[in-house]
């Protein structure tokens, strides 16, 4: 049985971060990933499923997405996440935008 989950709100670093991997022998399935600009200028993110501090091409899960000030983006999924992969993700500034995300660990056998 999945046990719901959330972490954040959390700043995205403006440089390669990891945000959210798995432990060992755990699944995380995202349902739900909350992205908001709490900044004075619009800004962009981008996010990737990959390695640890992982910003390669071709591993994005979105990308330069702007945000309106004050504004929000909403990503429903159900994407999984094992023990190798990394959500990572980077803004054009630090401490603008702030993540959340809903998901829920399984449990691996």
């Amino acid at each position: 049985m999945a046990t719901p989950q959330r972490y954040g709100p959390a700043f995205v670093a403006s440089s390669a971060a990891n945000i959210l991997n798995p432990s060992s022998a755990l699944v995380y399935r995202m349902k739900h990933i909350h992205l908001v600009n709490q900044g004075a200028a619009q800004r962009t993110v981008t996010l990737y499923i990959g390695a640890t501090g992982g910003s390669a091409a071709g591993t994005e899960l979105l990308k330069d997405h702007p945000i309106a000030v004050a504004g929000y983006t909403d990503l429903f999924m159900d994407t999984l996440l094992e023990t190798a992969d990394f959500l990572t993700g980077i803004a054009d500034a630090a401490s603008d935008v702030v993540i959340t995300i809903d998901y829920e660990v399984e449990v691996t056998y």
